[in-house]
């Protein structure tokens, strides 16, 4: 990696490191790569490439309904509720 984004990116990792956003792992099957990107105002852009990590998971077999669908079923009804 440049020097100029190594420094960046140490920066930032150890600020999220401080407030325990992130954690070190000692092994893990998947890694996703850091891409920095500089910005039209000179400052330096850091983005983490999530693609491997979506290849991973298990797609979601009951995907959540439209919005327009929920609210067309329950406005015929004089009453609802919702439960988490």
């Amino acid at each position: 990696m440049n020097l100029k984004y190594a420094v960046v990116v140490k920066k930032d990792q150890d600020k999220l490191l401080t407030t325990s956003f992130i954690v070190p792992m000692e092994e893990t099957s998947w890694l996703s790569p850091i891409v920095v990107v500089p910005k039209k105002n000179g400052k330096l852009h850091i983005c983490v490439d999530f693609r491997k990590l979506i290849a991973t998971t298990k797609k979601n077999p009951y995907p959540l309904p439209f919005t327009k669908e929920v609210l067309d079923m329950v406005t015929r009804h004089k009453v609802y509720s919702f439960l988490d």
